[in-house]
C-alpha cells in the first residue's frame, strides 16, 4: 500500500495559498484492507474512505471509462493494480493532477508545476471531453485564480468548444449547473466564470438570457462601457467587492436581463426593461432550480433597481409603495441585500467605482421613519381593517413628506 497527497491541496501548496482540506489516493490496496485498518467506507460510486483519526478522505486509485452521455455516463475501475499515474491521468487539469509522495517529493507526470508557473489552466488528456462538468469546473477555476493571472489554455478552450458543439453540455442536470455556478459566484472574480463559458459557447446553452445581452448598447453618457453584457460583468464583480453574499451577486448578475428584449429601434435606451426582465429572471431560476431566497431577491432587484436609483426623485407615496413592495418592514435583511445589489449596479461602471450611493441611506431613513408609526396604538383606537391601513399609510406618508421637505427635496404629493 502506498499513500499520496493529491489534488487541490498540492496545487494550493505550490501557489502559497492556505490549504483547508487534504485529499489522498491509495495505491495497491483493496477495500477490505482499508476497512481492516479502521478506515470507514463513505463513497457510493467508487471506494472513498475516511481516515479513522483525521477523517480526511482517502480514495483508492481508479480509472474511469466513458459508456454514455453526460457526466454520469462512466464506469469506474478501482483495484490494487491501478497505478498513481493512471489515477492522475483521469483528472481534469494538469494543476490538479500532481501528487506528493510520503517523502515530500513532487510527482508531476503531466506538467502541472510548469502550468502553475505560467498561470495556465490546461487539460490533462483528451479524456477531459468525456465529462461536461469539467467545462464548468474550468470556468470556476478561471474565476478563482483570475487575481493570480491564470488563463485557460487555447487548446483547452478548443476542446471545450468541441464538447459544446457535440451537445455534451445539454446533458448537464440543473442541480449540477447551479452548484457550480453558486461556487463560482463565491469567487473573487465571478465574472470570469461566465466569460469563459461564453468563450467556449456554453453560455448560450446554459444561460441564453445572459448571452443575449452582449452586443446590446446602452446610453454612453450613463454607461461608458456601452455594451450591456460587459456592464453586467462589471456589476457582478463590483457586487463581489461589496459583499461575500452570493445571493446579492446572483441578483446583480440577472438584474438587467430585460435589456435583451428591447426592440433594436429603441436602442440605446431601454425603457421598461425592469418589467420585461421579470419573466426572464423567473425562467432562469425555474430552469436551474434556484433556491427560493435567491430567486426572490433576484426578482425584486430586477423589478425595482430603477426606482432605487431614482429614490431622491420619488414622491413620498411612491417611496412608501416601493418599501412595501420590497417587504422592507418585515424583511429588513433582504432589503439590505437589495440595496447592495443596487449599489453594485450604480457603481459597477468605469469611473463610478468610488462614487457614493446616497439612495441607499435615503431609503433606510425613510423605512425607519415609516416603521416608527405605531400600528398597535392605532388599533387601540378601535381602528381595524381598511380604516387602520388607510390611517397607517397616511401617517407614514406624512412623516416621509416632512423629512423630504426638511432635506430640501420636493415632497408635494397628492397621493394617499
Amino acid at each position: 500500500m502506498q499513500i499520496y497527497q493529491v489534488g487541490g491541496s498540492v496545487r494550493d501548496k505550490f501557489l502559497g495559498l492556505p490549504v483547508a482540506d487534504r485529499d489522498w489516493v491509495v495505491v495497491g490496496a483493496t477495500p477490505q484492507e482499508m476497512e481492516t485498518l479502521g478506515y470507514r467506507l463513505v463513497g457510493k460510486d467508487f471506494p472513498v474512505f475516511l481516515h479513522p483519526q483525521s477523517h480526511e478522505e482517502y480514495a483508492l486509485a481508479r480509472t474511469e471509462r466513458k459508456v454514455g452521455p453526460g457526466y454520469k455516463g462512466f464506469t469506474v475501475h478501482a483495484s490494487p493494480d491501478v497505478s498513481l499515474e493512471e489515477d492522475l491521468r483521469r483528472r481534469d487539469l494538469t494543476i490538479n493532477a500532481m501528487a506528493l509522495a510520503p517523502d515530500g517529493s513532487l510527482i508531476d507526470p503531466f506538467g502541472g508545476a510548469a502550468d502553475l508557473q505560467q498561470r495556465r489552466l490546461r487539460h490533462v488528456s483528451p479524456a477531459f471531453s468525456e465529462d461536461p462538468v469539467r467545462i464548468l469546473r474550468v470556468a470556476r477555476f478561471a474565476a478563482r485564480f483570475a487575481p493570480l493571472g491564470f488563463e485557460v489554455a487555447e487548446e483547452t478552450l478548443d476542446l471545450m468548444r468541441a464538447m459544446v458543439e457535440a451537445g455534451e453540455v445539454d446533458a448537464l442536470v440543473p442541480e449540477r449547473v447551479w452548484a457550480e455556478m453558486l461556487r463560482a459566484l463565491s469567487e473573487t472574480t465571478p465574472s470570469r466564470f461566465f466569460e469563459v463559458l461564453r468563450a467556449c459557447g456554453a453560455l448560450r446553452v446554459l444561460l441564453p438570457e445572459l448571452e443575449q445581452l452582449f452586443g446590446i448598447p446602452q446610453p454612453p453618457q450613463h454607461h461608458p462601457e456601452i455594451d450591456t453584457g460587459v456592464h453586467v460583468m462589471q456589476v457582478l464583480d463590483r457586487a463581489a467587492q461589496l459583499t461575500t453574499d452570493a445571493a446579492v451577486r446572483f441578483a446583480a448578475l440577472l438584474h438587467d436581463l430585460g435589456k435583451g428584449t428591447t426592440p433594436r429601434e429603441e436602442w440605446p435606451r431601454h425603457v421598461g426593461h425592469e418589467e420585461r426582465g421579470l419573466g426572464l429572471v423567473e425562467d432562469v431560476c425555474r430552469r436551474l432550480r434556484v433556491p427560493k431566497d435567491y430567486r426572490d431577491l433576484a426578482v425584486l432587484t430586477a423589478k425595482y433597481h430603477g426606482l432605487c436609483h431614482r429614490a431622491e426623485e420619488l414622491r413620498p407615496a411612491t417611496l412608501l409603495d416601493t418599501l412595501q413592495a420590497l417587504d422592507a418592514f418585515r424583511r429588513p435583511q433582504r432589503f439590505e441585500q437589495f440595496l447592495l445589489a443596487c449599489e453594485a449596479d450604480s457603481t459597477g461602471r468605469p469611473g463610478y467605482e468610488r462614487q457614493p450611493y446616497p439612495q441607499a441611506d435615503l431609503l433606510r431613513r425613510m423605512l425607519k421613519l415609516a416603521a416608527s408609526v405605531d400600528a398597535a396604538a392605532l388599533a387601540a383606537q378601535d381602528m381595524t381593517g381598511e380604516s387602520l391601513a388607510t390611517e397607517l399609510r397616511r401617517r407614514r406618508i406624512a412623516l416621509i413628506r416632512t423629512a423630504r421637505a426638511e432635506s430640501g427635496a420636493i415632497s408635494e404629493d397628492s397621493d394617499t
